[in-house]
């Protein structure tokens, strides 16, 4: 038992918190009680200052913080403007370390593909049963456009990344679409060199033109049959880089 009087331990020790981390719960607070609505403009760093009777580093510092959340955007020379939250913003946040994650070890590409295979297999039944004729049009125009950008791998890849958006987005749920996308983009970008000689590009038209039948007809298990096989195939081109 510690006598009275003597010398703590590390974690007893109060810890001076820096002034910028002070002022930006202070920001955070005020957005989340909403005195600054989305698309509004914050109070000038000057205004600031004032306010929270501090110096214009620890302003500036927390006004960055905020920037990098998503919850605010800062243009040259302008006053810091609020952003709407969405699924999008806080996705985003995790953005950076996904992609460091997937860069550390084999075993975390593996976890993402099957991840996203479950995922979209999901939302490609949301589609099925949501889908209008003008929907499955937008599709085919995208496998049109893959078809036209045979040979432009770069072009290829972004219609194919829009087709799987598209789908995602007839989800009709914002947070299923944004996860799905955040996915999408982890796996292309990190990856998308072992795509571009791969030679797997008809087969991946002609998968999905499958799944745009399936969802034409309202079909989910068929749509989510088909995406299953498209997945299962070109997952096998992607490889940590250790392993390529």
């Amino acid at each position: 038992m510690r006598k009275r009087g003597t010398k703590t331990d590390e974690g007893d020790k109060i810890v001076r918190r820096k002034l910028s981390d002070q002022v930006l719960e202070r920001l955070l607070e005020m957005i989340t009680r909403r005195e600054v609505l989305p698309g509004e403009l914050m109070p000038s760093e000057r205004d600031l200052m004032e306010r929270f009777g501090v110096g214009r580093p620890a302003v500036r510092e927390a006004l960055q913080s905020l920037d990098t959340m998503g919850l605010i955007s800062i243009s040259h020379g302008e006053r810091a403007r609020v952003s709407a939250l969405t699924a999008d913003t806080v996705i985003r946040q995790i953005d950076g370390v996904a992609r460091l994650m997937l860069s550390a070890s084999p075993d975390n590409l593996e976890h993402l593909k099957q991840a996203r295979r479950f995922f979209e297999m999901g939302m490609v039944r949301l589609a099925a049963a949501n889908a209008t004729a003008n929907d499955i049009a937008e599709l085919r125009r995208l496998v049109d456009r893959q078809r036209e950008a045979l040979g432009d791998a770069e072009a290829f890849i972004a219609a194919d990344i829009a087709f799987h958006r598209k789908i995602a987005s007839l989800s009709g749920n914002p947070i299923f679409a944004a996860v799905g996308d955040a996915m999408l983009s982890w796996l292309f970008n990190y990856h998308s060199e072992l795509l571009l000689w791969s030679g797997g590009e008809t087969k991946t038209l002609a998968e999905h033109a499958v799944i745009v039948d399936r969802l034409a007809t309202g079909d989910e298990d068929g749509a989510a049959a088909a995406m299953g096989i498209h997945l299962d195939r070109s997952d096998l081109l992607y490889q940590h880089r250790e392993d390529a």
